[in-house]
């Protein structure tokens, strides 16, 4: 695929006929949608030439990490779609480090995915303030799914199975555990669920530049009060919903500039400003899970540079984001939390094996 092509356009240069173009591309909708082509992707044709040009016998192309898609002409006459998977490799990677320069680039140096370390900040964000906690020489430690091909390379991330934070002394470690129904959430080694009512930060390794109470307006000149906390990051940064709930706002208000408001269950209420625009479908009364993009950081409004100002309320009052402290989530009992010590067994066995390899590196 080049730039400014589409499906139809890759099989008129291969000069099939349009009405099997047609059928071909309605055949392969049924599984996949022409749409989501990327420019590089590769498309494996199978033609067989006759008296008319070319008719078009196969098409096959990737749909997914893990997934083939395509069609097949059949003799009667019609094109019908097929999914196959892939020769992939699961295994299972346990890696970890200690913070030298920041959290986000240690681990990148530590071999540990992009992708996986922004799960990471974001299970961690429900505790701990990134700008004021994290110190030099904490560490941090993970585990999780890794796809090659079979050529050995590496494909696709998947799950963050395991995530350990040591900040000040302090050690946290959470665990993935899947209940089999599709509910898959973090819980620490009690069985515990982290997951809580909302985000103190919801910008991924976002740095706090002020925070609530009285200061000195940065363009206004004067002391006020500061209603929210900001959070300083590039023009761009997703912003994410600190919560479960429905958008009750969602446009622009006046020196706020870009700005969305969330009510949540429990009187909760968050706001979001300054942005440089909104996520996709983001409109008043259109609902939200908690870590969903809503929009992006940008400095709309009355501001001095990037950021995200951010507020949260209760009954109409504004609290102190970085002071609050609300009940986590469900709490795992009996027959399931036995499931779950299973689970994290095998999970523990693989952080062991790698710290078994630190110490004799050490050595």
């Amino acid at each position: 695929m080049e730039n400014g092509d589409t499906l139809a356009s890759v099989l008129g240069k291969a000069k099939i006929p349009s009405q099997q173009a047609h059928a071909a591309i309605k055949a392969l909708s049924a599984v996949y949608n022409p749409r989501r082509l990327q420019i590089g992707q590769q498309i494996a044709l199978t033609l067989n030439p006759d008296d008319s040009g070319q008719t078009l016998v196969g098409l096959e192309l990737s749909s997914s990490f893990d997934r083939y898609a395509g069609i097949t002409l059949y003799p009667d006459g019609d094109y019908r779609s097929f999914v196959t998977p892939k020769d992939l490799t699961k295994t299972t990677v346990a890696s970890s480090g200690v913070i030298s320069s920041s959290l986000f680039a240690d681990g990148m140096q530590a071999g540990i995915p992009a992708a996986t370390m922004a799960n990471f900040l974001r299970l961690f964000s429900f505790d701990i303030d990134f700008e004021r906690d994290v110190q030099p020489n904490d560490r941090f430690e993970v585990v999780f799914e890794r796809y090659r091909d079979r050529d050995g390379n590496v494909v696709h991330t998947g799950n963050l199975l395991y995530a350990g934070f040591t900040v000040g002394g302090k050690e946290r470690g959470y665990y993935r555990y899947s209940d089999g129904n599709g509910d898959d959430a973090y819980y620490n080694p009690k069985g515990q669920g982290i997951r809580k009512a909302l985000l103190k930060t919801p910008v991924d390794g976002a740095r706090r530049s002020s925070g609530f109470g009285m200061r000195r307006h940065p363009v206004l000149g004067y002391t006020k009060m500061h209603t929210g906390v900001d959070f300083a990051a590039a023009r761009g940064t997703p912003i994410r919903a600190a919560g479960d709930g429905v958008l009750t706002f969602a446009g622009r208000k006046g020196s706020y500039g870009n700005y969305i408001a969330i009510r949540h269950n429990g009187n909760y209420a968050t706001a979001y400003a300054h942005m440089h625009k909104f996520a996709r479908g983001m409109r008043s009364g259109k609902r939200v899970k908690q870590g969903q993009v809503i929009g992006y950081v940008g400095t709309t409004g009355r501001s001095t540079g990037p950021h995200l100002h951010y507020e949260v309320m209760l009954n109409g009052k504004r609290l102190n984001p970085s002071k609050l402290r609300l009940p986590s989530g469900k709490s795992l009992k009996g027959p399931e939390f036995k499931r779950f010590k299973q689970q994290i067994a095998v999970i523990d066995a693989l952080r062991q094996a790698e710290t078994d390899d630190e110490l004799v590196a050490a050595r």
